[in-house]
């Protein structure tokens, strides 16, 4: 039985974004829910724009994701296994070289939709003589090399889409290698699926052309071509596609803003299926019975206050012991699991934490509205030691004293013990303030 094995193939041309981010948890999900094993491979051959600094935000932003894979390749380490395919290729005569400028290439492509005809390759290079070949390489053009598809018909079955058919004379002959700059993705992207036996290639349905076209490069070079998924592209709220150049949400923004990673898997895993998207505080969680058959056609929109909302519940569920290696990762206060417990239902996000500590056990200006009614909920406050019932010892005694109920009783109190009118509960967080703290602010002092 073939080992399921998927890979995610960033280039390192830029930060990761949501929509990467979506291929790489979706892959990474089928393949766990399998048992089998996730590839990271790094599609380096565009030189020009590739960067040290872009390949490691890639290590880095999968690892912060929680998507650690089993195996990785770069493809700038494989040259020389490409230069073998191409002459494979070459000598099998489904590789041949062709001469025009990029120029002249765009003419003719101009030409055909002018006439109402699909901008595919001539084959014109075909008809070249010895030469004429001669005699362009005498002017310094270097090749490029073409696939020659097969004029056949051209089927599989996709997980998502269904039954897709192509026929190779409706597709243009694809560009694998050039003599100047090596093999292009098509060649070397098929190489790698193959040589590392990848099950199932899980992509946007931007690629499905390719697909056909790699259908028979797969075959051409003796190998079983996997399966395939397509799922539809993600836009923003406002239908615009993802990108890295424009850093539409890249995950290394989201993470200075203080977004869980789980909160971004839990959305990626689900988004444009038919499964509602909750949060889920483990991989384990997401990939159990995970299975791409859920994906709809439709193209699904991401708002980013969606993702803000799914944030704010995942740590509304999240237990102390997941979280105390976050609070020491961000240099924030370890404040143990009853004060978390306390304050979480108050979060957006982990940063906030140490507002909440800084409340509670550091000095700060109470907003006082009513001087004399402050002070006398002070000469009211019960002694120590406190508890989570304190502080309805404290609202009794003030309303008997003072007569005020409601909103007239709870808003000054809440103002002057934490300077805010919103927060956590009183009852959870008033034990940690302390009778002193409290005293001093109902007083009006900075305490």
């Amino acid at each position: 039985m073939t080992k399921t094995r998927l890979r995610f193939a960033p280039s390192p041309t830029g930060r990761l974004h949501l929509g990467n981010a979506r291929a790489a948890v979706v892959n990474y999900l089928f393949a766990k829910s399998r048992g089998g094993e996730f590839m990271l491979r790094i599609d380096d051959t565009d030189i020009e724009r590739s960067t040290p600094e872009f390949e490691q935000g890639i290590y880095d932003d999968l690892q912060w994701l929680g998507l650690n894979w089993d195996l990785t390749a770069k493809q700038s380490s494989r040259m020389d296994r490409y230069a073998e395919v191409f002459e494979i290729l070459r000598n099998a005569g489904r590789l041949y070289a062709c001469y025009e400028t990029q120029e002249e290439l765009d003419i003719k492509r101009k030409v055909q939709l002018s006439r109402g005809k699909p901008p595919i390759y001539d084959r014109a290079a075909l008809k070249l003589t010895d030469a004429e070949r001669a005699a362009f390489e005498a002017e310094g053009r270097k090749p490029h090399w073409r696939f020659k598809l097969n004029h056949a018909p051209i089927a599989w079955d996709d997980i998502i889409r269904g039954r897709n058919e192509f026929h190779g004379e409706n597709l243009t002959d694809p560009v694998l290698y050039r003599a100047d700059k090596g093999p292009v993705y098509m060649l070397a992207s098929v190489v790698d699926d193959g040589d590392f036996t990848i099950s199932h290639i899980v992509r946007g349905e931007d690629h499905v052309a390719n697909t056909a076209i790699q259908i028979q490069m797969f075959e051409a070079l003796g190998f079983t071509p996997p399966q395939f998924a397509h799922f539809s592209l993600v836009t923003d709220a406002s239908g615009e596609g993802f990108s890295k150049r424009t850093g539409s949400l890249s995950l290394g923004t989201l993470r200075d803003e203080g977004i869980e990673p789980m909160a971004i898997c839990s959305m990626m895993a689900h988004l444009g299926t038919s499964q509602p998207i909750e949060p889920k505080l483990t991989m384990p969680e997401l990939y159990t019975g995970y299975e791409l058959s859920i994906f709809g056609r439709n193209q699904p929109k991401l708002d980013k206050n969606d993702l803000l909302m799914l944030n704010v519940k995942l740590l509304h569920h999240m237990p102390y012991a997941q979280v105390e290696s976050k609070l020491q990762a961000a240099r924030l206060p370890l404040v143990g699991a009853v004060f978390w417990d306390a304050i979480k239902g108050n979060l957006n996000n982990i940063r906030e934490v140490a507002d909440w500590y800084n409340v509670c056990h550091q000095a700060i200006a109470p907003v006082i509205e009513d001087a004399d009614f402050a002070k006398a909920a002070a000469q009211l406050l019960p002694p120590e030691p406190w508890t989570t019932e304190t502080w309805g010892k404290l609202v009794d005694a003030v309303k008997t004293q003072t007569g005020r109920k409601g909103k007239a009783l709870f808003m000054p109190l809440r103002l002057a013990l934490t300077g805010r009118e919103h927060g956590p509960e009183l009852a959870q967080i008033l034990p940690f303030i302390g009778r002193k703290r409290a005293e001093a602010r109902l007083s009006g002092q900075a305490a």
